[in-house]
């Protein structure tokens, strides 16, 4: 009996038993394709006050006694040549673990512990680095699909959206600094300060701290957003460095400790999977107090809650770790028919508590986390944008 197989059993087993259950520990992570050393260990977490029936079905010969404390209580299960490990924590109820997820293989469905639990709830049992190396592998083919996604009549949408580059110009000289409402009173007088706009997108924002003062690098995969960025660039007759890149691929060493702000924008980090390397690369771009300003929609308005007019519905989990797949945000300004044949998108939206742990392990500390309310009168009283600053220790 393989692995799988035995984990399919145990499932089925639970299953019919009207047991809940999770793998957890290094048996969660194999399941959700981690690459972790085989061994003959499976590890097992099953409710509480189901204990007992769970040790009964299983044949004495092969059970250990049970180890019980106050605060949980576990056995051993000798079979088939593994050791089955399964344990319960008194008055915790499985199926509210925020991190427990369904995966399906082969037509099977296996209820495990998230392995973004193990990088936010460290244990000691895990190796978080096996963890970051499987995250970093599956970004690439995350960003692959997003950076096509972004590369296709993405420049006519902001023609649509946004009109004539040089018109666009014009509006921005207007009033500069109110291109960067809310977060503007977070930077200083930024004449002759070195702004980098990660995920730049078009350059209107770009445009704008230049205007007044700044000397801006936009990071941005998109070609097409770098043309039109550089047009309404030209318009004001203001220099624009734009590297076309994803963040994780830009030349580091060309850049570290350079700059005096890094700025990010609404709709970015859901195209992260993993937060840490990307708030690794963030402080180091940064100078000593250097400032990190990140203003982005509220997880309670994308993760929890869906409005229509005056009615608000809750119908998604704040927690869900899982990756989706959604339209890209420009599609909205195409032509249906062009709409359908534009790829998807595939984002992982994250808690407010998994951005500030990512950003409070890091050398940089939190000065800022302002929620900022949703301003449609029918949405009083609900979070719409949020601003984190942090600063380079």
């Amino acid at each position: 009996m393989n692995y799988i197989e035995l984990l399919t059993e145990l499932t089925k087993r639970l299953d019919e038993e009207g047991i809940p259950y999770q793998f957890v520990k290094t048996t969660s992570l194999r399941i959700q394709g981690v690459e972790i050393d085989h061994s003959n260990e499976v590890f097992l977490e099953i409710q509480w006050d189901v204990f007992e029936k769970a040790y009964s079905l299983f044949p004495p010969s092969t059970l250990s006694e049970i180890n019980k404390n106050q605060v949980n209580a576990s056995f051993q299960v000798q079979y088939e040549g593994y050791t089955i490990f399964i344990e319960c924590f008194f008055n915790t109820t499985i199926r509210t673990n925020p991190y427990r997820v369904e995966l399906k293989k082969d037509g099977i469905s296996f209820w495990c512990i998230s392995l973004y639990q193990y990088l936010y709830y460290r244990n000691s049992d895990v190796e978080i680095e096996l963890i970051h190396a499987f995250l970093n592998k599956q970004q690439q083919i995350v960003t692959n699909q997003n950076e096509e996604a972004w590369n296709q009549h993405n420049y006519e949408a902001l023609l649509n959206r946004h009109g004539d580059p040089a018109v666009v110009a014009e509006k921005i000289k207007q009033n500069p600094n109110w291109r960067l409402y809310p977060f503007n009173k977070y930077f200083d007088n930024l004449s002759g300060k070195k702004v980098i706009h990660l995920m730049g997108s078009n350059g209107i924002k770009g445009v704008a701290l230049s205007l007044l003062g700044a000397q801006v690098t936009i990071v941005d995969f998109s070609k097409e957003n770098q043309a039109y960025a550089k047009e309404i660039a030209s318009a004001v007759e203001l220099p624009l460095e734009y590297v076309v890149s994803d963040i994780l691929s830009i030349p580091i060493e060309e850049h570290r400790g350079q700059y005096d702000y890094v700025l990010m924008e609404l709709g970015v980090l859901h195209y992260f999977i993993d937060l840490f390397p990307l708030v690794k690369i963030v402080s180091s771009l940064l100078r000593p107090n250097g400032k990190f300003i990140l203003h982005e929609f509220h997880p309670v308005s994308t993760k929890l809650i869906t409005s229509s007019g005056k009615k608000h519905k809750v119908t998604g989990n704040y927690f869900d770790p899982a990756i989706s797949k959604r339209e890209v945000a420009f599609s909205k300004h195409m032509p249906q028919e062009k709409r359908e044949d534009t790829e998807e998108v595939l984002q992982r939206k994250w808690t407010l508590g998994e951005l500030i742990t990512t950003v409070g392990q890091s050398e940089m500390l939190i000065e800022v986390l302002e929620e900022e309310p949703n301003h449609k009168i029918h949405d009083i009283g609900l979070p719409k944008t949020f601003t984190l600053v942090a600063r380079k220790i």
